[in-house]
């Protein structure tokens, strides 16, 4: 066979694999050879039947981590729960500059083999190597399980179209016809998780109006998560920042929000009608740590020479403001609810911060290059007609 010939094939194979979905997992071992630990998306089961269960996980040759398992004789398959992107990520060597040691990101305790296991997976199997192969460019170690770990609840962490997912239970329909039709009538929605209270229920109010028998589902995150369920096709449309989106995304901008300053109603700056960001420099912050407003509102505060102190960080958009009512520090918000209250009755006050910025830019995304269907379409008019009343970008 020619080498374009195989070229071409390999090309193929693995455009075909990443459409294959498979849970994410992070292999450790320690021992005589040394502590390490890889992502891996190749790990099977070979036999219950065996003496002991046997599995499979396939390393690269290139990986410290394949030839300290050989030499350990032991490793551990951490299969993570679909909040644990973050620790998949620093296994793969994405967070080199985060971490000097990639066990950092996580809390570990150990198997009966000595092998690391994050404290909180899904799953994890202790396993001992009974034989490793090299094929190609990955060795194939088997391993004998001898010890389990299974968490009561959570879901796995999934990898498809080069995009991490997340499972979800498919309803058994009656009929063909209905498969059809709630195919027809369905539409999965993304939205970011502080704006997306106070502009979607009314868009979707409105959708429903028109069609009551449409099914829309929502998935709601940070930038990242709504993000990935786009590229993986989970999302047909999504409300997202118009902050670092890959360029394999349609972008349509629909409005600005520009960011204040919140405070408890008795806090010292309150008499102020507006805020600079040297005004807030003497007083703590509470960060809404949900990327990517986090780095937003901490590069505001150092593009004007001022270093916040942080003191609590949350990813959570009413705890920041319940946090703030309780005088425990002032945050910078974009999202501005129509009450001035927290989720407890304390009274809030915003201010308008006068500094040199950006305002943060709401988006309608979706993948290139893929045809919307009816609902998604629909959903994108009702948006553009939504933000139009807010005037354009």
């Amino acid at each position: 066979m020619s080498n374009e010939l195989k070229s071409g094939i390999r090309d193929q194979f693995l455009e075909g694999m990443s459409h294959a979905a498979c849970t994410v997992n992070v292999v450790t071992t320690d021992g005589a050879a040394g502590r390490a630990g890889v992502t891996v998306s190749a790990m099977s089961s070979v036999s219950a039947d065996t003496p002991k269960p046997t599995l499979l996980v396939c390393i690269n040759r290139l990986s410290p981590t394949a030839q300290k398992i050989i030499e350990n004789g032991v490793f551990c398959v951490n299969v993570l729960r679909d909040d644990q992107a973050f620790v998949s990520d620093t296994f793969a060597g994405r967070h080199i500059d985060q971490f000097a040691d990639k066990f950092e990101c996580a809390e570990w305790t150990l198997m009966p083999s000595g092998a690391p296991r994050v404290v909180d997976p899904l799953v994890a199997f202790d396993c001992r190597l009974i034989s490793s192969n090299l094929v190609g460019t990955h060795h194939v170690c088997f391993g004998e399980v001898a010890d389990i770990f299974v968490a009561q609840r959570g879901s796995p962490l999934i990898y498809a179209n080069r995009a991490y997912g997340a499972t979800s239970r498919i309803q058994h329909t009656a009929s063909i016809n209905a498969v059809h039709r709630d195919k027809e009538n369905q539409l999965t929605v993304g939205c970011f998780h502080t704006f997306g209270p106070y502009f979607v229920p009314e868009i979707i109010r409105n959708l429903m109006t028109k069609d009551p028998t449409r099914s829309i589902k929502l998935i709601e995150g940070d930038q990242r998560k709504v993000q990935e369920s786009l590229l993986a096709g989970e999302v047909e449309i999504a409300l997202l920042y118009d902050l670092d989106l890959p360029q394999d995304l349609d972008v349509a901008l629909l409005t600005k929000l520009n960011p204040y300053v919140l405070l408890a109603e008795g806090h010292p700056l309150a008499e102020q009608s507006t805020l600079t960001p040297f005004d807030l420099d003497q007083y703590p912050m509470v960060l809404l740590d949900a990327p990517p407003s986090g780095d937003y509102f901490i590069g505001i505060l150092k593009a004007s020479g001022v270093t916040p102190q942080i003191a609590y960080r949350s990813s959570s958009f009413e705890m920041v403001r319940g946090l703030v009512g309780h005088g425990l520090g002032y945050t910078l918000l974009a999202t501005k609810p129509a009450s001035p209250m927290t989720y407890d009755g304390l009274a809030l006050v915003s201010r308008q911060l006068m500094a040199n910025v950006e305002p943060s830019q709401v988006a309608l995304v979706r993948r290139k290059n893929v045809e919307l269907s009816k609902p998604a379409y629909e959903f994108q008019e009702f948006c553009k007609a939504y933000f139009s009343k807010f005037g354009t970008v």
